[in-house]
């Protein structure tokens, strides 16, 4: 039998995510703490997180500052700027490490997919030939080439820089 190790699973296996009642993604808001939470954006409708558990290098997070579980609960400036910090990460992104592709999407309800629904977010998750390779397939393991922080460390100050 072959066996493949992924030992930074064990942290999400163990981390409180679903035992909390409050929300992960506003406790990182309310805190100050940025690179801690890997929150990488704040603008006045919005900010962008890493996700901790990603299925790429890079797959960021936009949300809402506001609390809701879709984006009906959005007014129009609220969504407009929603949208705009998803377009500037995609930007950052690809200024960053150049992918040949995204896929780019929100998971509304636990019905489809949204394992913390309680909080509306946009997945941004950038794409390179070859990226989902028998690894992914076959052994049900993600290859990320990168340490979490060195990403957090290289798009923080491409995401910061452009015009606000």
């Amino acid at each position: 039998m072959d066996v493949l190790w992924a030992p930074w699973r064990m942290e999400y296996i163990r981390s409180n995510t679903k035992k909390t009642t409050s929300c992960i993604f506003c406790d990182k808001l309310k805190d100050a703490r940025d690179r801690d939470n890997m929150l990488l954006y704040r603008s006045k409708h919005s900010f962008v997180v890493m996700n901790p558990f990603p299925y790429n290098n890079g797959h960021l997070m936009v949300l809402p500052n506001m609390h809701i579980p879709a984006l009906e609960g959005l007014g129009d400036e609220a969504l407009l700027d929603f949208m705009k910090v998803t377009q500037r990460s995609i930007d950052s992104i690809k200024k960053a490490f150049m992918p040949e592709g995204f896929n780019i999407g929100l998971n509304l309800g636990k019905v489809a997919g949204a394992g913390l629904g309680e909080h509306v977010h946009m997945h941004i998750v950038p794409r390179w030939t070859g990226d989902a390779s028998f690894m992914t397939v076959l052994g049900e393991i993600r290859v990320i080439p990168e340490h979490i922080m060195s990403t957090y460390d290289i798009l923080s100050p491409i995401l910061n820089s452009q015009g606000k």
